[in-house]
C-alpha cells in the first residue's frame, strides 16, 4: 500500500476537529457513567439497562442523517450549491420524522425492561432516564443534520466547539438533577436522562445559530426558499443511511445488549463491563473521526473524478488505521487499572473491568480498520454491503459466540462478560476482512458510479 503524505495530513486536518468534538460528545457519556457510579452500583447498573436500549434506537436514527455527509461531500467537490442547498432542507424534514419514531421507540421501551431479569428498582430507574432522555431526540437528530452539512463541506470544527458547550452544560445537569440540587428532586441515575435532554436541545439551537451566521457555511442561503417535502429525495438519503443506520445499530447492539444478558449476575458484572465499554468507547472516537474525515475526502475526490487520488487516499487511511490501532492498545493496556479507579473504589468491579480491558486491546486493530473501510464506502455512497456485512459479523458470528462463551459451558466453562468480549473481537475481525475486500472489488469495477 501506498502512504500519500499529503494526503495524511488533509486526513489527520479533516479528523482532529471531529475526534475533539467526538470525545467531547463521549465524555457526557462518561460523565454520566461516572457520577451515577459515585452513587451506586445500582444506579450505575440502571443506567448501563437504559442506555443499552435507548442508545442503539437513538444512533441507528442518526445512522440515516449519516448518508449526508458522504452525499454534501460530492456535491461540495462538484461546487454544486444547488443541490447541497436541498438536501439541507430535506435532510430537516426527514430529521422530524425520524424524531417521530424516536418518541414511538421510548414509549415501548418499558415492555423491553420489564421483562429483564433483573431488580424492580434498577427497572424502575432505567425506564425514567429513557421517559426523560427521549425529549431530547428532536434536538439531537436536527443538530446532526447540521453537522453533518457542515462536515461535507469540509468544515469540521464547528461540532468541536459546540460540542464543548454541551458538555458545560452536561456536567451542573447532571449535578443538579442527580442529587437534587436547586430545588429539583434528587433523581439518582435517572438524572442523567433530563441532563442530556438539556444538552442535546442547547446543542441545537447553538448549532442553529452559529449557521445562520457564519459566512463560510452561509445556513441563510442555503434554507432560502425553503421548499416542501420532497418523499423521492428523502428516500436517497434514507436509502443511503439505511445501511449506515444498520451498521451503527448492529455494532452499538453488540455492546449495548451484553448488559442485558448478563444482569442476572448481579451489579458487578454489569459495572465491570460498563466501565470497559465506557472506556473502549471513548477510544473508538479516534478511529471513528478518522473514518469521518475519509468519507468526506473520499467523497470530495469522487465528485471531482480524481481515480489516482483516491486509490492514494484508501491506501492511507489503511495505514492510518493501523497506527491509531497500536497507539489505543498501548494506552489500553498500560492505563487500565488508573482508568478504573476514576469510575469507581469497588474492588471486584475494578478488578472485572481492567481484565476486560485487556481483552479490549486486542480488538483495536480489526475495529479501526473495519471502521476505515466503513468511512470510504460511505465515501463512494456504496453503502448497501456494509448492512449484511456488520450484520453477518457482529452478530452471526460475534455476539453468537459471545453468547456460547458467556453463558453455556458448550466450550469452555460459561466466561461471563469475558466471553462476549471474545466474541466481539472475533466478529470485528470479520467485518474488517470483508469491508475491506468489498473496496477494493469496487475500485476493480467501476470506481465513478453511484
Amino acid at each position: 500500500m501506498n502512504f500519500c503524505n499529503w494526503e495524511a495530513k488533509r486526513l489527520i486536518s479533516l479528523a482532529i476537529p471531529v475526534f475533539l468534538a467526538q470525545v467531547t460528545l463521549v465524555l457526557m457519556s462518561v460523565v454520566d457513567t461516572i457520577m451515577a457510579g459515585q452513587v451506586s452500583p445500582t444506579d450505575l447498573a440502571a443506567l448501563s439497562i437504559a442506555t443499552g436500549v435507548w442508545n442503539p434506537a437513538m444512533l441507528a436514527l442518526q445512522g440515516i442523517l449519516l448518508a449526508l455527509t458522504g452525499i454534501i461531500a460530492q456535491f461540495s467537490g462538484a461546487n454544486d450549491k444547488a443541490n447541497i442547498s436541498h438536501y439541507f432542507q430535506q435532510g430537516l424534514y426527514l430529521a422530524i420524522l425520524l424524531s417521530a419514531i424516536g418518541f414511538s421507540i421510548a414509549f415501548f421501551a418499558d415492555m423491553i425492561i420489564l421483562r429483564l431479569n433483573t431488580s424492580q428498582e434498577i427497572a424502575d430507574m432505567a425506564f425514567d432516564y429513557i421517559h426523560f432522555v427521549k425529549w431530547g431526540i428532536v434536538g439531537f437528530l436536527v443538530f446532526s443534520v447540521y453537522r453533518n452539512i457542515t462536515e461535507g463541506m469540509g468544515m469540521t470544527k464547528p461540532a468541536f466547539y459546540i460540542s464543548l458547550i454541551g458538555l458545560a452544560v452536561n456536567v451542573p445537569a447532571n449535578y443538579i438533577f442527580i442529587y437534587g440540587k436547586l430545588g429539583m428532586p434528587a433523581l439518582g441515575g435517572a438524572g442523567c436522562g433530563v441532563a442530556t435532554a438539556l444538552v442535546f436541545t442547547a446543542m441545537a439551537i447553538v448549532q442553529v445559530i452559529y449557521c445562520q451566521f457564519s459566512k463560510k457555511i452561509d445556513a441563510k442561503a442555503l434554507l432560502a426558499n425553503f421548499k416542501a417535502p420532497k418523499p423521492s429525495t428523502m428516500w436517497v438519503i434514507t436509502k443511503v443511511g439505511i445501511p449506515i443506520s444498520l451498521a451503527t445499530f448492529f455494532e452499538v447492539t453488540l455492546f449495548a445488549c451484553i448488559p442485558l444478558f448478563i444482569a442476572h449476575l448481579g451489579a458487578v458484572a454489569v459495572a465491570g463491563h460498563q466501565i470497559a465499554a465506557s472506556v473502549t468507547t471513548l477510544l473508538f472516537m479516534m478511529p471513528l473521526s478518522l473514518s469521518i474525515a475519509i468519507s468526506i475526502r473520499i467523497g470530495n475526490l469522487y465528485g471531482q473524478h480524481h481515480l489516482k487520488q483516491l486509490k492514494e487516499a484508501v491506501s492511507t487511511s489503511y495505514i492510518l488505521a493501523i497506527m491509531i490501532a497500536l497507539l489505543l492498545a498501548t494506552i489500553t493496556f498500560f492505563g487500565r487499572n488508573l482508568i478504573s479507579q476514576l469510575y469507581t473504589d469497588d474492588a471486584q468491579v475494578i478488578a472485572l473491568a481492567t481484565s476486560i480491558m485487556v481483552l479490549a486491546c486486542i480488538y483495536q486493530l480489526p475495529d479501526a480498520l473495519q471502521v476505515s473501510a466503513n468511512g470510504i464506502l460511505r465515501g463512494l455512497k456504496h453503502t448497501t454491503p456494509i448492512s449484511y456485512i456488520t450484520f453477518i459479523s457482529y452478530w452471526l458470528i460475534g455476539f453468537a459466540l459471545g453468547y456460547v462463551l458467556a453463558r453455556t459451558d458448550l466450550i469452555v466453562p460459561a466466561m461471563g462478560p469475558h466471553g462476549f468480549w471474545i466474541g466481539i473481537i472475533v466478529g470485528l475481525s470479520v467485518a474488517a476482512i470483508l469491508l475491506m475486500l468489498t473496496v477494493t472489488r469496487r475500485f476493480k469495477r467501476e470506481p465513478f458510479t453511484s
